[in-house]
């Protein structure tokens, strides 16, 4: 039953792709090009080609694909998944003003005389009276066009073809910049957050002790070595007393990957350098990136934790771990825990909050949600998070959730801009 409502879903979205492609097909080739022409030929060879490099992009990593080929198609096919969505949208915005200006020109002519009716035209008659003249239409402008187009004849700029031209620009313009602007912001790196979060237990020598949180990175391949060393970069410049990496660090095998994930070695912090699975590791394979991670200098918390001086770090499995039978185990990580000790829980999924909340957590640290990554993302992220981004408090427990410090899919964001987060503990007792 699963499967084939999988199935069925998948089957929905396709369809659905292939109508949205359709659409814009017509909208943006079609009436804005001329039938036979080279401009049409090309359109309508990237209507085919951008959604089979889309489709490549997200299905060669999953099929095993060698990585050269994964890489080849990730740009193109994860760029276009972008500017689909943000053309879509703009068209949508669009439609209602193109369909006014056509009706406004509708009613004119060149000269901006009304043509609501066909014009009448005097034609001498064959009979012996020159003076005889019969009634004949004559097609209008508008007539004209769509006759040439019907035709194949119609290369000229119509007044049709102007509109279509002018309001799908802009579209595209407007979601050509937005996808532009959204991949800068990525490759340009995370910018630091300061977040400061008061805990009651905490004592006061471990007042302003400061935690990067880095989450969801998602080394792949897109992002490479030159993300990671920027975000390596950055986190050292806040001089950390902690490091926490919780969870979604890469797509993709320690082979093809660990190229990329050797700057993690160069990360410095007083108390160490902690890690904890997300759900895109188990795609991957999560056993070998614990391990891989420990040989970088990262300590993994594996339903486990850490007594440190003045309070315990804790980190559990991701949820897509109890698959493997390796899910987040909240006793063995928790359970028999010193409760009057303040206590600092990593864990990749915001919705295990609740179980924080059972088990007396002070402060829990996720990421998971890229905070939606791509507008109007935002709404669907929070009908399957507790939080999206940012500080909020459940019963005595805290949750912070950072939008992350790299992508998913397309290396874009927008209205969602990535960061990693120096979360400073604050004492009551200070």
């Amino acid at each position: 039953m699963t499967i084939l409502i999988f199935a069925l879903v998948a089957l929905a979205v396709c369809a659905l792709l292939v109508l949205v492609h359709r659409w814009l097909w017509i909208r943006l080739v079609r009436d804005t090009t001329a039938p036979g022409r080279l401009p049409r030929r090309i359109g309508t060879a990237l209507t085919i080609a951008l959604p089979l490099l889309s489709v490549a992009a997200l299905t060669t990593g999953r099929a095993g694909a060698p990585f050269w080929l994964q890489q080849t198609v990730a740009w193109p096919g994860y760029l276009w998944l972008a500017v689909l969505l943000y053309l879509t949208l703009t068209m949508l915005v669009a439609e209602p003003i193109r369909a006014l200006l056509l009706r406004r020109l509708a009613h004119r002519d060149p000269s901006g005389a009304e043509v609501d009716a066909p014009r009448p035209v005097e034609v001498p008659t064959a009979g012996p009276s020159s003076a005889a003249t019969v009634t004949a239409e004559l097609p209008t402008t508008e007539e004209q066009s769509a006759t040439a187009e019907q035709s194949g004849t119609g290369g000229g700029l119509t007044r049709r073809r102007f509109v279509a031209r002018t309001v799908g620009g802009a579209a595209a313009a407007v979601a050509v910049g937005t996808v532009g602007a959204g991949t800068h912001g990525v490759l340009r790196g995370p910018r630091v957050k300061r977040v400061q979060v008061p805990l009651a237990k905490l004592p006061r020598a471990a007042h302003g002790f400061r935690i990067a949180v880095v989450s969801d990175v998602h080394l792949g391949p897109v992002l490479g070595r030159a993300h990671t060393q920027r975000i390596v970069d950055t986190v050292n410049r806040t001089q950390p007393d902690l490091i926490a990496i919780v969870g979604d660090l890469v797509d993709g095998s320690v082979p093809d990957l660990g190229h990329a994930a050797e700057p993690l070695r160069r990360l410095a912090a007083r108390h160490g350098s902690y890690f904890v699975t997300g759900n895109h590791e188990y795609f991957s394979g999560a056993q070998q990136w614990i391990d891989h991670v420990r040989e970088l200098g990262l300590t993994p918390l594996e339903n486990a934790r850490r007594e440190l001086a003045h309070f315990d770090l804790a980190g559990v499995n991701d949820i897509q771990g109890e698959r493997e039978g390796k899910g987040p185990d909240f006793g063995a990580a928790l359970g028999d825990r010193d409760r009057a000790r303040a206590a600092v829980l990593l864990a990749h999924q915001p919705v295990v909050i609740h179980d924080a909340v059972r088990h007396g957590v002070d402060l829990q640290l996720s990421g998971h949600t890229h905070g939606g990554q791509l507008w109007p993302g935002n709404y669907l992220a929070e009908l399957a998070n507790p939080t999206v981004a940012g500080l909020e408090r459940y019963g005595d427990t805290q949750l912070y959730v950072s939008r992350g410090a790299g992508a998913w899919g397309p290396p874009v964001r927008v209205g969602a801009p990535s960061d990693i987060t120096v979360v400073e503990l604050a004492s009551f007792q200070a």
